[in-house]
């Protein structure tokens, strides 16, 4: 999806008058909550003026027909038949609603990692508080490379077998959030295939970010947020679920008019919406209401497609530009910092970091909370262990608030590090801007504290 047009727009600085920042703010965490230009604004504005004039026709009689035109198109950049995509508020609604429809019995267990987006492992905890399965985590320190990530994913998957367990279901990312690295979904996949297990994608940094083949990789349920990085407003997140795993889903979050009972149900059948179209799937007629919500930003998905292609040049050539910013940008920082970031160990000379292939980047602070670790390295600054909060918390607002911009951080592995995101509104020079203040921070934070 590329595009000759003369209205191509150059990365950086010149796209981010498309976009409506602040002019004394300048956005380089797009992958917590993303945001959209103006031209998809307003695309918005114009489905939220239809609604708020005709209420009743629009959402009865509009919204399925404006729904299957976004559906189509995520669907066509998923390379996905249409009737597999439907739409969820985020990534975190999506992974629950699977989760909650498949049937588990006592010996059933659901794997996950340890980098999982912590939203996501309550909601795991919280499922198995009221239903009769187990859990297994896989456990690691970051960074570790896809092979190891896979082989201890099958040690776990041999030892849950050993005990007697069947293994159902596995969680993974595309890209992890924090610490963000590009993970082995694809192996993943396959090898969830092979053993039997069903694998549940989330890829809330996924679509937008870099290439997704659906149709070739054949996961068994992807969720993905459009209001990350695909520029759709939020929220917004398209729940892929191929036609062979349908029958499984019979509840949206919440249960809704398009709520599917089981045969053996001892209530009555509930009664369909007027929306209900003969031609659909029961799958795609039960997203189509879910309760009353403020649905305009999934019809903003052609918007968000056409500006991309139009003004952007294209799917690839923004995947290109921002995996190449990222690890540009990660370079500076770490190079600034005296650090490094976060990539394989031992990595070969000239060869490609796995984990570095996206749009964020992890790069370490100079502050550890190991005690060895500090006496081995004397550049590092030792913290307290119950440190790690208030530090985080600190270097978060004094950038909100004197600096006027937001990188998150995190501990792992006994290290702060920080989250770099890339963008086409961004360029080399907002992190070289960036690389000075963190070193400046960095410093003051270790003078203010001793």
């Amino acid at each position: 999806m590329a595009s000759n047009n003369a209205s191509l727009v150059p990365f950086g600085a010149a796209m981010r008058e498309q976009f409506l920042f602040a002019p004394n703010f300048i956005n380089l965490n797009h992958g917590s909550f993303g945001t959209y230009p103006a031209a998809v604004r307003t695309a918005l504005r114009h489905f939220q003026d239809q609604v708020e004039a005709r209420p009743d026709p629009f959402i009865r009689y509009t919204t399925p027909k404006a729904l299957d035109v976004s559906r189509e198109a995520v669907a066509q950049l998923l390379n996905v038949p249409r009737s597999e995509c439907v739409f969820v508020k985020n990534a975190t609604t999506g992974a629950n609603t699977i989760l909650h429809n498949l049937p588990f019995k006592s010996d059933d267990v659901i794997i996950y990692f340890e980098t999982v987006y912590g939203a996501l492992e309550k909601g795991i905890v919280s499922f198995i508080e009221s239903k009769p399965a187990q859990i297994r985590k896989v456990r690691y320190e970051m960074p570790i490379s896809h092979e190891e990530l896979v082989e201890r994913f099958l040690q776990v998957v041999r030892d849950a077998r050993n005990e007697g367990l069947n293994v159902k279901l596995a969680l993974f990312d595309v890209v992890t959030s924090l610490p963000a690295v590009r993970f082995p979904f694809e192996r993943l996949t396959e090898v969830c295939r092979e053993e039997g297990i069903l694998s549940l994608i989330d890829g809330a940094h996924g679509i937008g970010q870099l290439p997704l083949d659906l149709g070739k990789l054949q996961p068994d349920f992807f969720t993905s947020n459009c209001h990350k990085w695909l520029f759709v407003p939020r929220s917004c997140c398209v729940l892929y679920v191929p036609k062979r795993n349908q029958h499984l889903i019979r509840t949206t979050i919440p249960t809704s008019w398009g709520f599917i009972p089981s045969e053996d149900s001892p209530a009555t059948a509930p009664s369909v919406m007027e929306t209900d179209d003969a031609s659909k799937s029961a799958f795609e007629s039960l997203f189509e209401f879910v309760a009353t919500n403020d649905d305009t930003p999934y019809f903003c998905v052609p918007a968000a497609l056409e500006f991309r292609k139009m003004v952007c040049g294209g799917e690839d050539r923004i995947y290109e530009y921002l995996e190449r910013l990222a690890n540009e940008a990660a370079d500076i920082v770490a190079a600034t910092l005296g650090t490094d970031v976060m990539e394989e160990r031992n990595l070969e000379s000239g060869k490609e970091s796995d984990l570095r292939r996206c749009a964020m980047a992890t790069v370490r602070l100079p502050f550890t909370f190991r005690e060895d670790v500090a006496v081995s390295d004397s550049s590092a600054t030792l913290l307290n262990a119950d440190e790690a909060g208030a530090a985080v918390k600190w270097f978060q607002t004094t950038l909100v608030e004197e600096h006027g911009t937001f990188v998150p951080l995190v501990e792992h592995g006994g290290w702060l590090w920080v989250r770099l995101s890339a963008q086409v509104y961004l360029e080399r020079k907002d992190f070289e801007w960036l690389a000075g203040i963190l070193k400046l921070l960095c410093q003051r934070y270790r003078a203010e504290r001793c």
